[in-house]
């Protein structure tokens, strides 16, 4: 079995999900942000980070959303959510996994903690900047979504659960993913996924609902 630490709709939530539609045994493990447990010494000896996710695989701590999702299609080959080495659709997956942890997320944490890169009186102009660089990213990943069900391979893979709950978190943006025709067409079929329903209604989350 395994034991997710998580926070409900952080960057825990694609690896939950991914649990669930794989029907894999799990715990959950919440992690409280008001208190900072993520910054707690117990936490921190199994996240050195102080993030979530944290998912201990056969008693090991692993981390890192995107690293979590490939591992756990690696470990469900039945699943079908990585293509098989040396193909080209397990290239595409790749780059679109590390396209979205190097290049999408880290914009996301400027916006959600805009007081940590330049510190709090700089506050609106990060955001302004953050809001620069996620914008384009949506134009890209609409043009890859044009008459495609899924993003790669024409098949649910570990980079639909990564793309849809970064997509989530733009959805009170000034902007949303969903402004874009392909993407918000996308995040309808998604959000019809029984498993996503699943994993919100386990972390208490009532929006961005069918």
């Amino acid at each position: 079995m395994y034991s997710l630490y998580y926070n409900p709709g952080s960057a825990s939530l694609a690896v939950h999900w991914m649990l669930n539609e794989l029907g894999a045994p799990h715990k959950l493990v919440l992690v409280d942000f008001e208190s900072k447990e993520q910054k707690s010494d117990a936490y921190v000896k199994l996240n050195p980070a102080g993030r979530v996710p944290t998912l201990l695989v056969d008693g090991v701590p692993r981390t890192e959303c995107a690293a979590l999702l490939m591992l756990l299609a690696e470990r469900h080959p039945q699943s079908g959510f990585a293509p098989p080495p040396a193909t080209n659709e397990r290239a595409e997956c790749v780059q679109w996994m590390f396209y979205f942890a190097t290049t999408l997320q880290p914009p996301f944490r400027a916006w959600f903690y805009p007081h940590e890169p330049a510190g709090e009186a700089h506050i609106e102009i990060v955001k302004q900047q953050a809001r620069r660089q996620i914008e384009p990213i949506w134009e890209r990943i609409d043009a890859q979504l044009a008459g495609k069900q899924f993003f790669v391979g024409g098949k649910l893979s570990a980079v639909d659960f990564f793309a849809t709950m970064l997509m989530r978190w733009s959805r009170n943006m000034p902007k949303p993913a969903t402004a874009w025709p392909n993407i918000a067409a996308y995040v309808q079929r998604m959000r019809a996924m029984p498993s996503y329903v699943q994993t919100h209604r386990a972390e208490g989350l009532t929006d961005w609902l069918n």
